[in-house]
């Protein structure tokens, strides 16, 4: 018994995609470019022959595009990234076209999709997502002017934990143009830092080269870029979310943003 008369499966690739249709009527299988024009075609006869399910095997991002457009003609579409468990439905075998196996699988209701979140969580997601790709490279620049001040055996870590907190950038700022005097260099401390002046001169006394200025200058104002950018994707989110939470206020739970919840900036 069929769970699904009219059914698609598709094999979804870099380049190409093949889909087969499975109807009472007949079975056909045809291949598509992953180009826009060719995926709109291949849509529109996949909703020509009556198909109101599609399941596709894929693997990357390659399936985003087609889920896209199927949404937006109604049509349920299954995604299978796991292809162990594809395998692993009993009677496959390795002359079947992957195409018609998935057709056939999706047929008899053997497949277990990924969860795929709501269009508008989708693309919030991606938003998250490039905000938390932004963070992480102001952290590995981060980390960068440490290693050139442990080159120039500029001992600041040591001493404190926050190497570009206001103390620090002042310091590195203040070696960037030319002051090399430990004892000038640790007046700049604030706050608690200012307790540690002994600990900093001997921290500060190192051997820093007008190359490694130059790439200290270079790499903060990679950090200032990074973290306006930062600064202007969070006003954003915040008005995304705040246009969704109406929508989202029935969702459990809510995306998490960084490890905190998307309502909680």
């Amino acid at each position: 018994m069929f769970v699904y008369s009219h059914c698609c499966g598709l094999d979804v690739h870099k380049k190409t995609v093949v889909a087969c249709i499975i109807t009472p009527e007949e079975k056909e299988i045809r291949t598509f470019s992953t180009m826009t024009d060719d995926l709109i075609s291949m849509v529109d006869w996949i909703k020509d022959k009556g198909c109101t399910y599609v399941a596709m095997e894929s693997t990357g991002s390659f399936w985003k595009p087609i889920y896209n457009l199927l949404e937006l003609e109604d049509i349920q579409a299954l995604v299978v990234n796991n292809a162990k468990h594809m395998k692993n439905v009993p009677g496959r075998r390795t002359d079947v076209k992957d195409t018609e196996w998935i057709a056939g699988l999706l047929r008899h209701g053997l497949l277990q999709g990924s969860y795929i979140p709501y269009r508008d969580q989708r693309e919030l997601r991606e938003l998250i997502r490039y905000r938390r790709s932004l963070i992480e490279e102001r952290a590995r620049e981060i980390n960068r002017i440490q290693k050139v001040l442990e080159g120039a055996n500029i001992k600041l870590s040591s001493v404190t934990s926050d190497t570009l907190g206001k103390s620090g950038r002042a310091m590195i700022e203040a070696m960037i143009a030319g002051e090399e005097d430990p004892k000038i260099l640790s007046e700049l401390a604030q706050r608690r830092l200012k307790n540690k002046k002994e600990d900093l001169q001997r921290a500060l006394k190192g051997l820093i080269g007008s190359h490694q200025k130059l790439v200290l200058k270079t790499q903060l104002r990679h950090i200032d870029f990074l973290s306006d950018e930062i600064k202007d994707w969070t006003k954003r989110l915040k008005s995304e979310c705040s246009l969704l939470t109406k929508t989202w206020s029935c969702w459990t739970p809510f995306p998490v943003w960084g490890g905190a919840r998307l309502n909680k900036f």
